[in-house]
């Protein structure tokens, strides 16, 4: 069938935001590419899936249903992407750069032989020559993502291994709604043709999950602080700032690795990728990792005492200083005005 596959992640009947914006990003290469655009859902009671994925331009959505499916367990999930694409023989399948993705992808892909690229952070459809075959092949799809620390952005290509697989973590994409009113074809898939009873060998019998108390990714407001804030009581700085303008603090993994910040406030390629309305980049130097995640920000203010620093280049506010100089200032004078 050679189509486009999105493989959609669920919890307690929602699909992920990461699966939406795969399937976003997915109807515009589909479309692309002329072929059909196809959501693969396993779980229990998928009842109202189709609501949710439709309007989103999937043209079908497989759905295998059994309670023993949900919550996740590995084995189970991947013997059925295994044999399902062994049938259908997709072109593409993209699915979130989770815990789930991580744990599912690589396992799909080394069984089918095709390869995996993880954290992508653009998908594009392209040519490829093969100069030393005299060879050129059409419409790949480009796996883009930065490598070798960060230095250079890479494109990644498998011309000849089915499925192109790709995961993108959540965030990296833009989730729109195709058509509100859009309608496709659901194929419910026997759970039993894909899955031996011996997969279902562990068996979850209790399950705790903690939600997040911190939402960079929702926050209209960002104070980011870089290795350049140089402590981690210069962040306690950014939090007094981040209180004062009722924003949320991030960090780039450079500040998250020096012990500054908690990981889960980091922001970038390895971490969570955000676009406030305002973003305050403290002691922030740019490195590539970092910039793809948060470049989309609608302002962005560089606070950096070298006026050399990649990041002023995508500033739109370049304020050369050092934070511990320029913070208070801005404390103050908000203060002040705000009143």
């Amino acid at each position: 069938m050679n189509n486009l596959f999105v493989y959609c992640e669920i919890e307690d009947g929602v699909i992920g935001d990461v699966s939406l914006e795969l399937l976003t990003k997915g109807r515009s290469l589909a479309s692309q590419l002329n072929c059909k655009l196809e959501a693969l859902v396993i779980g229990d009671k998928l009842d109202n899936v189709a609501q949710q994925i439709f309007p989103y331009g999937a043209d079908t959505i497989y759905l295998v249903e059994d309670p023993r499916l949900a919550p996740y367990t590995s084995i189970p999930h991947s013997s059925i992407l295994i044999n399902l694409f062994k049938e259908v023989k997709p072109q593409i399948c993209l699915m979130g750069a989770t815990s789930i993705g991580r744990d599912l992808g690589p396992r799909v892909s080394s069984a089918l032989h095709s390869g995996l690229t993880a954290d992508c952070t653009a998908l594009e459809i392209g040519s490829h020559e093969e100069k030393k075959e005299n060879k050129v092949y059409e419409n790949l799809l480009y796996q883009i993502r930065p490598a070798f620390g960060g230095n250079i952005v890479a494109t990644i290509v498998n011309p000849e291994c089915r499925p192109q697989m790709a995961t993108v973590r959540e965030g990296v994409m833009k989730k729109n709604i195709y058509d509100p009113n859009y309608k496709g074809e659901i194929i419910k898939l026997d759970a039993k043709k894909y899955v031996k009873d011996e997969d279902f060998a562990i068996e979850v019998i209790e399950r705790h999950m903690e939600k997040s108390k911190i939402n960079i990714k929702g926050a209209p407001i960002i104070v980011a602080g870089g290795y350049g804030v140089g402590s981690k009581e210069g962040f306690d700085l950014l939090h007094k700032l981040a209180a004062t303008i009722n924003a949320e603090v991030g960090a780039s993994r450079a500040a998250v690795d020096a012990g500054f910040c908690e990981h889960e406030r980091q922001i970038g390629q390895t971490g969570v990728t955000v676009r406030p309305k305002l973003y305050i980049a403290c002691g922030i130097s740019g490195q590539i990792q970092h910039i793809a995640g948060m470049q989309e920000s609608s302002m962005i203010i560089a606070i950096n005492s070298d006026p050399n620093a990649p990041i002023n280049n995508i500033a739109d506010v370049v304020i050369t200083g050092t934070v511990e100089e320029v913070v208070p200032k801005l404390i103050k004078y908000y203060k002040k005005n705000s009143k």
